[in-house]
């Protein structure tokens, strides 16, 4: 086992399959020689050089349109975008072309890209830097949406997103960044679809995505000194959805709490709420509870925007009323 960051687990997953694969590359803003908004692609433009870590122009809609037309075309990129709110502009290349192209074509082509997306709260990045647009991407047919917790998730799913030849969307929450974790010494690509229990429990399963999972299992913790025992589902993978894994740990518990960060309101949560009420209704012993952000824009101020997001108390009390 190694330790490593998020960061530098995401930049491991990307070197690994560059080295493996000559028509893996990198684009967007900043990525060459700057390293990336976030330091995540420093040193690869060192490494592999101009002509596959590129800088892009300030145009969301020409990085993902540039990945369409390389990915139709043989090679494997991997375009990131500064932040999850700027996918708003390439929405058209994304939605209505990329996540299509395939299908209409009748399978004669592949779509090998991965779009990375920096998202979510909590670094006083204001209403336009700081969404978590997750359920807009899964809501679309043709894409597949991964959202990594820990470094070796991170690692992991970057490997099997980059061999996927669909196109995936690599959710990465700005805070998980500069989280340490172990990794194994041989990281094998973690399949999409498959979910992890980040805790086992009796009583409640609580099914946590991004950021969302540290704060399980704080609570979790704390809940297990009042004699209350938290099982924390880690999905990994919002499409495809592990959806056995889920339903194994609600026949144990009986009770659900869904926590994402996202606005609760239209959020991914609810599709999983609903994907439990209409197949499984008959093991719940409590209504499912869904715990998300406040229907409002992300505020700037620290305490506004801390007031905005979940945490472990809220996690704590969504237990709490169902037991």
């Amino acid at each position: 086992m190694r330790t490593m960051t998020y960061a530098e687990a995401i930049r491991e997953g990307m070197r690994i399959k560059m080295n493996e694969d000559p028509n893996v590359l990198i684009f967007g803003e900043d990525v060459g020689a700057f390293g990336g908004c976030f330091g995540v692609t420093a040193g690869l433009f060192d490494e592999f050089g101009e002509k596959r870590v590129r800088d892009t122009p300030i145009s969301e809609g020409v990085i993902v349109g540039c990945a369409v037309g390389a990915a139709a075309t043989g090679l494997r990129p991997i375009a990131e975008l500064m932040f999850i709110d700027f996918l708003t502009v390439g929405m058209d290349q994304l939605v209505n072309q990329a996540a299509k192209m395939r299908y209409m074509f009748g399978g004669k082509i592949t779509l090998p890209m991965v779009v990375r997306l920096p998202g979510g709260a909590g670094v006083q990045a204001a209403a336009q830097h700081s969404q978590s647009l997750e359920a807009w991407i899964t809501h679309v047919p043709g894409l597949k949406v991964v959202y990594p917790s820990t470094p070796q998730d991170a690692l992991g799913l970057m490997l099997g997103a980059i061999e996927d030849d669909n196109p995936v969307m690599f959710v990465e929450h700005k805070l998980l960044y500069a989280v340490t974790g172990e990794v194994e010494d041989d990281v094998k690509p973690i399949p999409l679809g498959v979910a992890d229990i980040k805790r086992s429990g009796t009583d409640v399963t609580v099914i946590a995505t991004g950021k969302m999972v540290h704060d399980a299992l704080k609570a979790a913790e704390l809940l297990s000194k009042e004699g209350i025992e938290v099982e924390v589902i880690d999905p990994r993978s919002l499409y495809p959805l592990d959806k056995e894994t889920i339903f194994k740990s609600l026949q144990k518990t009986n009770r659900v709490v869904i926590v994402t960060e996202e606005n609760k309101r239209g959020g991914y949560g609810g599709e999983i709420s609903a994907l439990i009420s209409e197949n499984y209704f008959d093991y719940l012993d409590a209504p499912i509870i869904r715990v998300g952000a406040l229907d409002t824009p992300i505020p700037f101020s620290p305490t506004l925007e801390s007031y905005v997001i979940p945490n472990e108390k809220d996690i704590v009390n969504a237990v709490k009323e169902i037991i």
